[in-house]
């Protein structure tokens, strides 16, 4: 695994989001990939990334994950894909339905189709808690794109494609995420801060663990695993305390589509997952083709099956972070 993206090709879709963005500092400071392909919609944002990352091994492609064509020109010679590109509001999923459907879902069947016509190695889609029992339409796009990755490995049959999924929680700091929001607030002086529900938990992750995962999933994938890492939770008001020691909470209510706690392993697919040291694996319902043993993943790592009617649950988690470990988590 140690040199495993040596000489290779990699492209990441929404390659200029946060998680491009790191991902892509990761691979050149610690790889000597022959080639990075950033693929997005933003030629802004790809601007400035090339200011950042100008390596002769780098290239910046504008494109949609909507448009098939472009997607299967930029995999061309790709042994690696990141999937990230992703409509990821739910509040503007909810008003703009259609537009979420055809980027979450249409885009991931283009990215499938792609990497299928051009013998891509290995494909990686970046999932979220939100797709296990989603009750929002972003969560449910998720949950199809997830579904349209794990199945893509029957429709590969014996080509070498694979295709697995990576599903974590809320990431420290990323755009939208909470943490930015109560800073703005905090820094313009709010005499109180705004909370859905003072019960409300998540899964909590940072940004660098997130790439750690989703590296070492490239190493452990037969195809087909839906991989969840074993995350803390915290407390809304835990994050308050830690943010702003003495400043009052205002109830405002959950919003649109929103949980109190997220799940990222449904009960009802308990049967389906196994518990590994550091991860959980949702093993696929249907396999037509390469059975594998997932218990044993291609490092040598093993797992047994977990308890019926098993969930993980941010709100049942064994382990939450205390204020003081979130004021250090998220640098304040």
């Amino acid at each position: 695994m140690a040199r495993m993206f040596d000489d290779k090709s990699i492209l990441i879709t929404g390659g200029t989001g946060s998680f491009g963005r790191k991902f892509v500092a990761r691979l050149l400071a610690e790889y000597s990939p022959r080639k990075v392909v950033v693929y997005s919609r933003d030629e802004l944002k790809q601007f400035e990334m090339q200011q950042e990352f100008a390596g002769s091994m780098m290239r910046y492609f504008i494109g949609d994950v909507r448009d098939g064509a472009r997607l299967t020109q930029a995999m061309q010679g790709m042994d690696f894909v990141v999937h990230a590109a992703a409509l990821k509001q739910v509040p503007a999923a909810e008003y703009n339905p259609m537009e979420c459907i055809k980027t979450n879902i249409h885009g991931a069947e283009n990215v499938i189709a792609a990497a299928l016509a051009m013998n891509v190695d290995r494909v990686i889609a970046l999932s979220t808690d939100k797709a296990a029992n989603p009750i929002n339409l972003y969560g449910a796009t998720k949950l199809a794109s997830d579904k349209l990755f794990v199945a893509a490995n029957n429709t590969a049959g014996q080509q070498r494609t694979r295709f697995s999924v990576v599903r974590y929680g809320n990431v420290v700091g990323s755009r939208g995420s909470v943490v930015p929001f109560f800073k703005k607030l905090i820094e313009g002086g709010a005499a109180k801060l705004p909370v859905t529900d003072t019960r409300m938990t998540r899964f909590w992750i940072t940004l660098e663990q997130g790439i750690d995962f989703v590296i070492r999933n490239f190493a452990r994938m037969h195809g087909g695993e839906i991989f969840v890492p074993k995350i803390p939770s915290m407390r809304i008001t835990d994050l308050v305390k830690a943010m702003a020691p003495g400043l009052p909470m205002e109830v405002v209510g959950i919003r649109p589509g929103e949980k109190l706690h997220e799940i990222m392993c449904p009960m009802d697919d308990s049967h389906l997952t196994l518990d590994f040291a550091d991860h959980f694996v949702i093993r696929p319902t249907i396999q037509f083709v390469r059975p594998s043993d997932f218990s044993i993943n291609l490092l040598g790592e093993s797992g047994a099956p977990v308890a019926e009617g098993f969930e993980y649950n941010s709100g049942s988690n064994q382990h939450f972070l205390s204020p003081g470990e979130l004021k250090a988590m998220n640098g304040l």
